[in-house]
């Protein structure tokens, strides 16, 4: 078995599917905290299978993760689990170093507990995989060069300033106690089932119903776009043969400005889903007052998990986006399923 953390949320619950989709691939554990982004409708179609096993629990509770290695001996954790908006660690970062710092480290250490009880084979085949953010790297300028695994650290939010931390003690229980672990910092990742509070899929749902596109400043804040199913891919490549202590950056090589990817799904909806009137749905844009801290450009070097491992996107950007929001369109349970009241309260003291 393998135990993920935080395997109901965006990212975590798209590699749970995509795991078992894969004949002979062990069982998962799958512990998650259920916070508002934690959603089980993901894993409906995993409902009746028993290689799925999910745990209803918090990565910070150490008699429940130090049971639960115990009782199902698993040969590898992926910690999936955090807090990642950066607008709510604004409003909030307490819950942010709660998740993202302490949690990590409770996390760390009953792996380690459970690490140094294991014999042979069974302990140096352990891996610990800690799944990060390009975000902990700062903001770059147009004509910086994009993010390698050597850049220093320069967070600029309380979300990127927490994933920072768990990054160093990740790092630090590899040196100090030897625990094999793995990181990953991945750029923006978008595709189904993602929480619509983020970029993409706030546009798409805003979009069909009508609502206003909410653009931050002038909207050229430029994200390295990466298609979650890479990125999955990508896990499972660093975490069956990446080198231990190592980092690995994950990307999409698909640098966008927020309003050109806006103004994309606008162009897809208006052929996929016509407005009734005959106009763009680019009308319905709306610029916003800029968040405060706003990181003005990302961008990931992937090279070396290329040239180490041999991983590289299958998705362009182009291909990614339409699978999105043709996803969208297509699940409108799903999202209905999503879109609470506490969704609707977010949105309106987010955008105003």
């Amino acid at each position: 078995m393998i135990l993920i953390t935080g395997g109901a949320g965006f990212i975590g619950g798209n590699f749970v599917l995509d795991w078992l989709k894969v004949p002979g691939n062990e069982g998962i554990i799958n512990l998650d905290k259920l916070t508002y982004a934690g959603n089980l409708a993901t894993l409906g179609s995993l409902r009746d299978d028993p290689r799925h096993i999910f745990v209803h629990g918090d990565i910070g509770d150490k008699e429940l993760v130090s049971n639960l290695l115990k009782q199902y001996q698993p040969r590898a954790i992926i910690n999936f689990a955090a807090e990642s908006h950066v607008d709510r660690s604004i409003h909030g970062p307490g819950e942010f170093i709660q998740t993202n710092i302490v949690g990590t480290f409770n996390l760390l250490e009953c792996a380690r507990e459970y690490w140094d009880g294991l014999k042979g084979s069974e302990k140096s085949q352990f891996r610990f995989h800690h799944v990060s953010t390009d975000e902990v790297y700062g903001s770059l300028s147009a004509t910086d060069p994009a993010f390698s695994e050597t850049n220093p650290y320069e967070p600029n939010s309380p979300y990127s300033a927490s994933k920072a931390a768990s990054d160093h003690l990740v790092r630090a229980w590899f040196h100090t106690y030897g625990l094999p672990v793995v990181t990953t910092n991945c750029s923006n990742n978008y595709g189904p089932y993602h929480f619509p509070e983020k970029l993409i899929p706030l546009v798409i749902l805003n979009a069909i119903n009508g609502k206003p596109l909410p653009i931050y400043g002038d909207g050229q804040q430029i994200r390295d776009w990466l298609y979650v199913g890479d990125h999955c891919t990508a896990i499972r490549e660093v975490l069956a043969k990446g080198v231990l202590g190592e980092t690995y950056n994950i990307g999409g090589w698909n640098e966008k400005a927020n309003l050109e990817v806006v103004k994309t799904i606008c162009k897809i909806l208006d052929e996929l889903k016509p407005r009734n009137d005959g106009k763009s749905y680019a009308e319905q844009i709306t610029f916003v007052k800029d968040r405060p801290g706003h990181d003005r450009r990302y961008a990931i070097d992937a090279s070396k998990i290329e040239r180490e491992l041999g991983w590289r996107p299958a998705e362009t950007f182009d291909s990614g986006i339409r699978k999105t929001v043709q996803w969208y369109l297509d699940n409108p349970k799903w999202i209905e399923g999503v879109v609470s009241g506490s969704y609707r309260d977010w949105l309106q003291k987010q955008y105003n």
